[in-house]
C-alpha cells in the first residue's frame, strides 16, 4: 500500500497541472490494491474535489476563466452528476465502465493532443450541444466516481470553443461541480464509503495539486504531460483488458 501514496501525490501534480482533478488516475491505480469498488469512487470524488479546487483556483487568478463557456455545460451535468451517483452497480458491471472510460482517457491523451489545435480559430459555443454534452457527462461521472472534465477538456478543444487555457479553467470548475453533485448522489444512495487509507490520501492530493496547478496554470504547455499521462493510462487498461479476454 505503501507505492500507492507517492503514486497519488504524482497523479495529483500532473493532472492538476492541466486542470484536472485526476479521479480517473486514483481509480487506476487503487485498482491495483484490491480496494472494495465504493471506497474507490468515493475516495476519487473526495480528492477530485480538493484537487481541481485548487487547480481552479490558479487558472482562474491567470486570467484563464471564461462564465459564458462554463455555465451551459453545468445546467444539464449537475443533476445528471446526482443520478448517476445515486445509482447502484455491480462490481463487475463497475470494473468494465470503468476501465472502459479509462481506455477512451488513454486514447484522447496520446493521440489527440496537437499544437495544431491551438492555432485554428475560436468558434461560439452551440446552446443545446453544450447542454447534451453536460447531460452525457454528467451522468457518465457520477456513475463512475469522476468529475467528468476528462471529457469536456477534450471536447472544448477540439470544437474549438476555447483555448486549451479556458478549457482547463473551465474542466477544473466543471469537475469540482460536478464531484460534489456526484457525492451528494452517492450520499443519498447508500453508496458513499471512507475507510483509513482514503483520509491519509488526502494530504498527499493537496500537496500535489498546489505544486502542479502552478506550473500548469503559469509554465507548462500541458501538451507534453497530457500525452505523458496518456502512456500511464495507456499501460493500465492494457493490463486489465488483457487479463479480462485471456
Amino acid at each position: 500500500m505503501f507505492i500507492l501514496y507517492p503514486l497519488v501525490l504524482l497523479i495529483a501534480f500532473l493532472y492538476a497541472s492541466v486542470g484536472f482533478g485526476g479521479a480517473t488516475g486514483y481509480l487506476a491505480v487503487m485498482s491495483f490494491f484490491g480496494i472494495p469498488p465504493q471506497v474507490m469512487a468515493s475516495t476519487a470524488l473526495l480528492l477530485n474535489i480538493l484537487v481541481a479546487s485548487i487547480s481552479f483556483s490558479s487558472f482562474y487568478r491567470a486570467g484563464h476563466l471564461r462564465r459564458d463557456l462554463l455555465l451551459p455545460f453545468l445546467l444539464a451535468s449537475i443533476p445528471a452528476a446526482f443520478i448517476g451517483g445515486y445509482f447502484k452497480i455491480t462490481e463487475q458491471a463497475y470494473s468494465i465502465l470503468l476501465y472502459a472510460v479509462l481506455t477512451f482517457v488513454a486514447i484522447r491523451l496520446l493521440f489527440f493532443s496537437k499544437t495544431q489545435d491551438d492555432e485554428r480559430p475560436l468558434r461560439p459555443t452551440p446552446l443545446g450541444w453544450a447542454l447534451l454534452v453536460g447531460l452525457g457527462i454528467g451522468l457518465l461521472s457520477g456513475m463512475v466516481g469522476i468529475g467528468g472534465g476528462i471529457f469536456l477538456s477534450p471536447v472544448i478543444i477540439f470544437a474549438r470553443w476555447g483555448s486549451p487555457k479556458q478549457a482547463s479553467a473551465t474542466s477544473a470548475a466543471f469537475i469540482v461541480l460536478n464531484s460534489v453533485s456526484g457525492l451528494t448522489g452517492r450520499l443519498a444512495g447508500g453508496t458513499f464509503q471512507l475507510d483509513s487509507m482514503s483520509l491519509l490520501l488526502i494530504p498527499l492530493g493537496l500537496a500535489g495539486a498546489l505544486a502542479g496547478s502552478y506550473w500548469g496554470a503559469l509554465r507548462f504547455s500541458g501538451l507534453d504531460l497530457r500525452r505523458l499521462l496518456g502512456l500511464v493510462m495507456a499501460f493500465v487498461v492494457s493490463n486489465f483488458w488483457f487479463n479480462l479476454f485471456k
